[in-house]
């Protein structure tokens, strides 16, 4: 494989999983949420379990696209050698 195509499909993999990573945690707190405002009646606390959901999503992208952007060599860390 080309290693031109390769970064694409590497590229296309990564928004992929960026996708589910935002998606599974709102639609699970979401249906939580639901879960519970029917059980107890209380249908308003669908609305902060679906920001919690959004809140869960955004920190596991963050997490990775960090890691991915140090892991990449274009994170800006500089590598500073102690003298022994």
């Amino acid at each position: 494989m080309k290693k031109e195509n390769r970064q694409i499909m590497e590229s296309v993999a990564m928004i992929l999983q960026f996708g589910i990573s935002m998606l599974v945690p709102i639609f699970l707190c979401t249906f939580i949420g639901i879960w519970i405002g029917r059980k107890f009646d209380i249908l308003w606390i669908v609305i902060p379990f679906f920001f919690l959901g959004a809140c869960a999503g955004f920190t596991s992208i963050y997490k990775m696209s960090k890691k991915f952007w140090d892991q990449d060599g274009r994170g800006g860390k500089k590598d500073v050698k102690k003298d022994q």
